[in-house]
């Protein structure tokens, strides 16, 4: 008997109540006992009496439950998985450059455990960030390696610390390179960012990772058909040359109120009240010769255009968020790619921290109208977050939906089963 909607939102409630109440009712009330310290202190390591000189250590894991399809007629069941297991650290010994290294583990569950660890990807962390930047002028920083100062929106450019969702929206439009061109939202290339008073810019000139290693090897993947493969820079000219080898991107954005730090390329998904920001940004992705259209041996250009505005403020002892995006995909007629498609995608999300507590309900949606598709694709997800000691530590329910996506695990082909919905459950920390 397939249970009704609401009851299943019951249970993920009832759940997180259990949890709220069993870490207030450990807490210590008692008059004769110091109080505890639960503040956050960051992990640096200070190489100068000053602390001019340092290294700064960060360590995060999220752990996730997830419900099978609730749109299926099968049984409710619920899954233990590891989203993410990441350790970071980055140094200056001088402000003239920095070094950066991140390194972690991505989507561990029972369905990639190894018997011991060490027979496939699954349970192996690799690396995610390695780059070197130097100063040339207070208004510019240059930098090289594997990176992650992207282009096109904020939410390409995400923090995976302090989403004020549980993660980022699926599917991944706003990593749209994600496994496509790139090692998990990371190119190869030298990028350069800085400010000017409160504009702020990252720009970056990147190779894409060979098509044979990407996700579904540039297939197409929609439901009207398509001659295009994202294989440009794999396939030769007209002429027998090698083209499709350099990704230009970059994203501007305007800072009215409160002044962000872009010393590194983390954008901030909440600051809980600790700032009153509002950006306006635009962003680009070009990807010349990148396209590859198997009947007439042509290349094609991957354009994506992007503009978005974000509000972060303080109401009250709470604090109130709410962002929009509209972005523009061009990869040419009909494709469809891993997170993405030729065509307009709009997003929203918005969430209140309700003042003199610790909850933080939200709800986002995504809307994604590609040529290749027959269908409209959207995503819906309403969540709480619990913060026991803000980012640092909290607890975040969400119900995930995600409609006339087959690309994300709809049942049918757009018939009765076309929703993919679940009930997640994450568990944060990071210090």
């Amino acid at each position: 008997m397939k249970f009704h909607f609401l009851q299943k939102i019951a249970w993920g409630w009832a759940f997180l109540g259990m949890l709220t109440w069993g870490s207030l009712a450990a807490q210590d009330t008692s008059t004769e006992k110091p109080e505890v310290d639960h503040s956050y202190k960051p992990l640096t390591l200070k190489l100068d009496d000053s602390g001019h000189k340092y290294i700064r250590f960060i360590t995060w894991h999220q752990m996730w439950v997830t419900s099978n399809n609730l749109a299926d007629d099968g049984k409710t069941q619920f899954s233990a998985s590891i989203r993410r297991s990441r350790f970071l650290a980055y140094a200056q010994i001088s402000p003239r450059f920095l070094i950066l290294t991140h390194f972690g583990l991505n989507n561990l569950s029972v369905g990639n455990l190894e018997a011991l660890g060490n027979g496939g990807d699954g349970p192996q962390f690799f690396l995610h960030d390695a780059w070197t930047e130097f100063k040339v002028l207070d208004e510019l920083y240059i930098g090289a390696g594997l990176h992650y100062w992207k282009g096109l929106t904020r939410l390409a450019n995400q923090s995976t610390l302090n989403f004020m969702t549980m993660d980022n929206t699926r599917p991944f439009a706003h990593w749209h390179s994600l496994g496509v061109t790139d090692q998990f939202a990371r190119h190869l290339g030298i990028y350069a960012k800085g400010s000017i008073d409160r504009f702020q810019y990252r720009v970056a000139v990147n190779n894409p990772m060979t098509s044979a290693n990407a996700l579904s090897g540039g297939a197409h993947r929609g439901t009207r058909p398509s001659d295009l493969t994202y294989t440009g820079s794999d396939s030769l000219n007209s002429d027998g040359d090698p083209v499709g080898n350099t990704i230009l991107e970059g994203y501007f954005n305007y800072c009215l109120w409160d002044k962000e730090s872009n010393k590194l390329p983390y954008f901030v998904g909440s600051y809980l009240g600790k700032k009153k920001v509002l950006n306006v940004g635009a962003g680009f992705f070009l990807h010349p010769n990148g396209m590859y259209n198997s009947t007439t041996g042509e290349h094609g250009n991957v354009t994506h255009l992007a503009a978005d505005v974000y509000l972060d403020m303080p109401v009250g002892n709470g604090a109130f968020n709410a962002y929009v995006s509209f972005m523009n995909y061009d990869y040419g007629d009909n494709y469809v790619s891993r997170w993405a498609g030729t065509g307009n995608v709009f997003y929203a999300q918005t969430g209140y921290l309700i003042p003199n507590t610790r909850f933080m309900p939200y709800v986002s949606y995504q809307n994604a109208n590609y040529d290749g598709y027959d269908e409209t694709i959207s995503e819906l997800n309403i969540g709480v977050n619990y913060f026991l000691n803000g980012h640092h530590a909290k607890l975040t329910l969400e119900y995930h939906q995600i409609t006339n996506d087959l690309r994300e695990g709809a049942i049918s082909d757009f018939g009765d089963n076309n929703t993919l919905s679940q009930i997640r459950l994450q568990a944060h920390i990071f210090l």
